[in-house]
């Protein structure tokens, strides 16, 4: 029944030691077997889903920086592409240099900050990617970004979203994807836009696809997919949302669920 399943990365894919467990390959290999199309859905970067992408030999296209860009494996090819509109990212970035906030922002798939800090730092280790430091940074309020990102604490992040939401009229998407990532895209630069785009271009029914996810920014995508599933250690919005709740990121639930709905294999145990 299932043709499609798109996974989140962090927190739902890899397990708290940043890794895919060999059982959790070898389902998704299994389910590559049986024709079923395997995709990532994740707030991170292109080039950082396609280094994990490659661990387990996906050649489709990847959703990337929450939906904002949809792009092959392989080739490159964008499929959909959706940047924060410019007049939203100036007042965005004048915002954050007004409150003292670290803002990040994604051009052409590579990372700026302003400064080199220790928020800089622990979330380059985090995505394995390197960021450039660029001392003019309200500059590239101009360029085209698919994302931009705060980091700051849980508590004043959410006061920001709301000051946020109000100042830019309905433009952008505002999420988190940790509980002290703050994320901006696109009005459209969602996972539940990117997956739809998706599944047309492959010409699956939403019905026949499977999302997986465990924080708020997943919403969208398990409200569109056929079945949406949050993991075990998701947050408790996303649980209620969801289709199925499967075992958490540190017990195979992706694994689980493949079995599960996929595979069609009988085990001991099971989600709820």
């Amino acid at each position: 029944m299932y043709k499609m399943l798109a996974i989140d990365i962090d927190d739902t894919l890899i397990n708290d030691e940043k890794q895919i467990t060999e059982g959790t390959k070898g389902a998704l290999a299994a389910a590559l077997t049986e024709g079923v199309i395997v995709t990532l859905a994740t707030g991170r970067m292109y080039a950082s889903a396609k280094q994990l992408a490659g661990q387990l030999e996906l050649n489709v296209p990847l959703i990337t920086y929450q939906g904002s860009l949809v792009k092959n494996s392989i080739d490159g090819r964008v499929l959909y592409e959706r940047t924060v509109p410019t007049d939203a990212a100036r007042l965005i970035f004048d915002f954050c240099e007004s409150e003292g906030l670290h803002l990040q922002t994604y051009v052409n798939d590579v990372l700026y900050v302003k400064e080199d800090n220790d928020k800089a730092k622990a979330y380059a280790a985090l995505s394995k990617i390197p960021y450039t430091v660029y001392p003019n940074f309200g500059e590239l309020a101009a360029q085209p970004s698919m994302k931009l990102l705060i980091i700051d604490e849980p508590e004043l992040l959410d006061r920001v979203a709301e000051r946020l939401r109000g100042l830019t009229g309905g433009q952008v998407h505002i999420t988190k994807s940790k509980p002290h990532f703050l994320e901006i895209v696109h009005i459209e630069g969602t996972k539940g836009h990117a997956l739809a785009h998706l599944a047309e271009h492959f010409g699956i029914g939403l019905e026949q696809v499977i999302g997986i996810g465990d924080s708020w920014n997943d919403r969208e995508m398990l409200e569109v997919a056929g079945l949406g599933v949050a993991m075990g250690n998701a947050v408790d919005s996303l649980k209620e949302i969801a289709d199925y709740v499967t075992f958490s990121n540190n017990e195979d639930g992706v694994k689980h669920v493949v079995e599960k709905f996929v595979l069609r294999r009988e085990e001991v145990g099971s989600g709820n």
